[in-house]
């Protein structure tokens, strides 16, 4: 691989990776504003999948020879499991409207014990060595970077619970995603995902909404939070990946931890201390720990 290979992909990545890190405090914003949950993601998943759907049309004329022809067991399987993908979009969401976007972004970042636990259950996969002490590095990062051990910070159990719920889903939607139906397009397998995802969300809306929907949060928010959330990070990262390699992508990708920290940081006012700092280094060097590989 020649080098401007591997720096378009880190590129590639990096910027898929920001993009998700902006997420979360433009979902403050639209609280801020007085829209719901149910309406912040709604609007997403719809301009999503419109986007996707465009995407698709255009490969699918562009490439006829060579695009597929997708089962109904492969439209099942990947609606099934875009059902944690619409769950982590609501959980996290939820999450972000109890307490702080700094907070939390290291929540949903507990993926990678989670990831290592999952691992273990369903493939008999013994963690090892490296990867234990990563998470227990992740663990101590994570203690730091939340600041409970601060006496004067009180962070609402709702925002701890949900945030811990998006984590799970998010490591179920990654287990699930490098399994099935990989002889499909990455737009493909996006469209069907994004339409299980669909129906948690709308299910969600339709026993929460209590208001009428205001559907001027597709232009205020909706497209931003389309095209950043669930249009370009695929696409970009789906396009990286392959030129980085998983071990260096993922550890590209752990850069939505320190830019979501530092956009609630400069638009929200929201205050990070030293400590967290400190945490959050720690839990981006146990990423690049369970990643990096011996030469």
């Amino acid at each position: 691989m020649t080098n401007n290979s591997l720096v378009k992909g880190v590129t590639l990545v990096g910027l898929g990776a920001t993009s998700y890190g902006m997420l979360a405090t433009f979902v403050k914003l639209a609280y801020k504003n007085g829209y719901t949950t149910a309406e912040v993601t709604t609007s997403q998943f719809v301009i999503g999948i419109i986007g996707i759907v465009l995407i698709n049309l255009f490969q699918k004329n562009s490439a006829r020879n060579t695009f597929k022809v997708v089962s109904r067991k492969n439209i099942f399987q990947l609606m099934l499991a875009g059902t944690s993908l619409g769950m982590t979009s609501v959980f996290y969401y939820l999450c972000v409207k109890y307490i702080n976007v700094s907070i939390a972004i290291v929540l949903l970042m507990q993926t990678v014990w989670m990831g290592v636990l999952l691992e273990w259950i369903l493939d008999k996969k013994a963690p090892s060595s490296k990867k234990i002490l990563a998470v227990s590095i992740v663990l101590v990062g994570t203690i730091l970077a939340t600041n409970i051990i601060s006496n004067t910070v009180q962070i609402d159990w709702k925002g701890i619970l949900w945030g811990l719920l998006a984590a799970a889903s998010f490591t179920t939607t990654m287990f699930t995603a490098n399994k099935v139906a990989l002889e499909l397009s990455s737009a493909q397998r996006s469209l069907y995902m994004l339409l299980g995802g669909a129906v948690i969300v709308f299910l969600f809306a339709l026993f929460t909404q209590q208001t009428s929907f205001n559907y001027s949060i597709f232009l205020e928010y909706g497209l931003f939070l389309a095209l950043f959330g669930t249009i370009i990070p695929p696409l970009l990262m789906n396009a990286g990946f392959p030129l980085t390699g998983i071990g260096l992508g993922s550890i590209v990708s752990s850069l939505e931890l320190p830019v979501s920290v530092l956009m609630a940081f400069f638009i929200l006012n929201e205050q990070v201390v030293f400590l967290q700092w400190v945490g959050i280094i720690l839990i981006l060097i146990a990423i690049v720990l369970m990643n990096v590989q011996k030469k």
